[in-house]
C-alpha cells in the first residue's frame, strides 16, 4: 500500500495560521448574523418602528449572504443538501412577509425555529441530498475545503 505523497496531502491541508484565520472569520460572521437577527427580532415580532431595527436587519441579511457564500465556496453540495435547501426556504418565507404582512410574527418565528434545525440538527438531516435522496457529503480527500464549523 502506497502512502500519498506529501505534496498531495498538503494540497488538502490548511496551514495552522490560515485555518485559524478562516475559522475565526467564519465565527465572527456568524456572531454578527446572530446579533443582527436577535436585535431585529423585536422589530418583526412586536411591529416596532423600523428605524429602531432596520440596520440590524441589514446586518443579519448581509452576514447571512456571506455565510452562504462561504458554504457554497467550501462545497457545491451545500446547494442540494437540506442545510442549503432549507436556507433558501427560510429566505422564501422571509420574502413572503411582504405578501402576508399580518402573519409577519408567525413567519419570522417559524424561520427562527427552522434555523435551529438547520444549524444544530443531526448531520444525517443536514447532509441529506434532495437530489440523491440520501445522505451525501464530499468524499474524503475530495475538493471540500478543510474548514470545520
Amino acid at each position: 500500500m502506497t502512502k500519498p505523497s506529501p505534496q498531495k496531502h498538503a494540497q488538502h491541508q490548511l496551514s495552522e495560521t490560515r485555518f485559524w484565520i478562516q475559522r475565526l472569520s467564519k465565527t465572527a460572521i456568524r456572531a454578527l448574523h446572530i446579533l443582527g437577527v436577535a436585535i431585529s427580532s423585536g422589530g418583526f415580532i412586536f411591529h416596532l418602528d423600523k428605524a429602531l431595527w432596520l440596520n440590524w436587519w441589514l446586518l443579519a441579511m448581509f452576514s447571512g449572504v456571506l455565510m452562504m457564500a462561504q458554504e457554497i465556496y467550501r462545497s457545491k453540495l451545500w446547494l442540494i443538501q437540506l442545510k442549503g435547501v432549507l436556507t433558501f426556504v427560510k429566505l422564501a418565507l422571509l420574502a413572503s412577509i411582504t405578501l402576508v404582512p399580518q402573519q409577519q410574527p408567525n413567519i419570522y418565528i417559524s424561520v427562527l425555529l427552522l434555523s435551529v434545525f438547520i444549524a444544530h440538527g443531526p448531520a444525517g438531516l443536514r447532509h441529506f441530498s434532495i437530489w440523491h435522496r440520501r445522505v451525501i457529503d464530499e468524499p474524503r480527500g475530495g475538493r471540500k475545503k478543510n474548514l470545520n464549523g
